[in-house]
């Protein structure tokens, strides 16, 4: 099946039986445990209700549905993506410069439709396909048009954080105002989508402004996600307001007014304005000295990696295996189709197990399962197979002795990709 049409055969009426389902496994991949042999899951009203060797769980419930499975594992998790940029596709600009990329993408949306609105949601209709098809079940959603993506992910069939995007400075500090606020609108949360807060970047938002979307997610306990150290050029402009962003506040037209920025680099303004202190996501983090390091090991925020993005800017490598190692809780994600070949983030597992083929592949998932799922903040729901959780589930058909190392080496898609204890796929 297409990616749209999984969409729209779930869209608008998605619900779930109360159906007993035995998914029994040759090799079962819980994220909480070694593998096991021959296990089994049991699903029920859309959630596990239990989990362990196959035999006995048969024997427990002769009631339920059996369904025979190669390898099953829980549904993956994307820290990290824009899925309303997934009509968009990765072309770097004419210059090189990432400040031209940023200009480049109103161009690039109005190419997919001259209608911003539905631009935003014809992308993330494709996103959503996406997502499905590559066996992604739940996303930490950038969005600045949370008025078009969020009535359209409320009722499912992905699991969503909608980071409701706010940026201006300056001028323009009316519209970030007017995005926080909009941003922290419940109304529309559900069962499949929860609200939370995304204060773009240090260059496009105000230290008030920081300060506003910290008390604000604070207050009303909401997650909270930016975009942090992503480019050189953010220290260079947040320590001596020159260079590449400088040349983006002029084409703006943001120098009218004066705007207040913490004079630190970009993890020492993070810590400084106490997002450090909170379960923050910080979106790449791809540039962090030993100093920052320390910084963060001292906090409580995550850090999201995407791979294809940071080879497709050409970065220096990234940092993530000594943030583990000095105790940072680090996810992988996409970011977008506007930097990335698509939102497959299997093919962000297979980079880092190309670059590095000594990871165990079990690290890697978690970047994608369990630690993905607790930069969210929703790893109580998702990110692991156990009693208890949503029965989001993958199936591969791989027998392989060690199968995640099996999807890691070969190209291989989900043969079923089950939310809820139902299949979308």
């Amino acid at each position: 099946m297409h990616p749209p049409a999984i969409f729209h055969a779930y869209a608008g009426r998605l619900h779930f039986t109360d159906m007993k389902r035995l998914w029994r496994a040759q090799s079962l991949v819980t994220m909480e445990g070694p593998t096991i042999r021959a296990g089994a899951v049991v699903t029920e009203r859309g959630r596990i209700v239990a989990v362990g060797p196959g035999e006995p769980l048969l024997c427990q419930h002769p009631d339920a549905e059996l369904i025979e499975c190669g390898v099953l594992l829980p549904g993956l998790v994307n820290a990290h993506t824009h899925l309303e940029l997934s009509g968009c596709t990765a072309h770097a600009p004419a210059g090189g410069r990432f400040v031209d990329w940023i200009l480049s993408l109103p161009g690039r949306l109005a190419a997919v439709d001259p209608d911003p609105a539905q631009a935003a949601a014809s992308g993330t209709r494709i996103g959503i396909g996406q997502c499905l098809r590559f066996g992604v079940t739940s996303v930490g959603d950038i969005s600045q048009r949370f008025d078009v993506t969020r009535p359209m992910l409320r009722r499912g069939p992905l699991r969503v954080v909608s980071y409701g995007e706010a940026l201006g400075v300056g001028p323009r500090r009316e519209r970030f105002e007017r995005l926080l606020a909009g941003a922290a609108n419940l109304s529309l949360a559900s069962d499949h989508l929860r609200i939370g807060l995304s204060p773009h970047a240090p260059y496009s938002v105000d230290a008030d402004g920081w300060r506003a979307a910290l008390q604000l997610a604070r207050q009303h306990a909401l997650p909270l996600a930016t975009h942090l150290a992503e480019t050189p050029e953010e220290r260079e402009f947040l320590l001596s307001r020159s260079g590449d962003f400088a040349d983006l506040w002029r084409t703006l037209g943001l120098t009218q007014t004066p705007v207040e920025l913490l004079n630190l680099p970009p993890v020492e303004m993070a810590h400084a304005l106490g997002l450090l202190d909170h379960p923050t996501l910080l979106a790449h983090v791809n540039h962090c000295d030993d100093a920052d390091l320390q910084r963060l090991s001292r906090g409580r925020a995550s850090v999201v990696y995407c791979p294809r993005t940071h080879r497709f800017f050409d970065r220096p490598p990234h940092r993530w295996r000594d943030m583990l190692a000095a105790g940072v809780n680090v996810a992988i994600g996409t970011d977008s189709c506007a930097s990335s070949p698509d939102l497959n983030l299997l093919d962000d597992l297979r980079l880092l197990h190309e670059i590095d083929p000594d990871i165990p592949p079990q690290t890697l998932f978690e970047l994608a399962t369990t630690r993905a799922a607790a930069a969210l903040r929703w790893a109580d729901e998702v990110g692991s197979l156990s009693v208890g959780k949503r029965a989001d589930l993958l199936v591969f058909d791989d027998a392989s002795a060690d199968p995640l190392r099996g999807i890691l080496n070969e190209p291989m898609l989900p043969s079923k990709v089950i939310i809820g204890g139902e299949p979308v796929g």
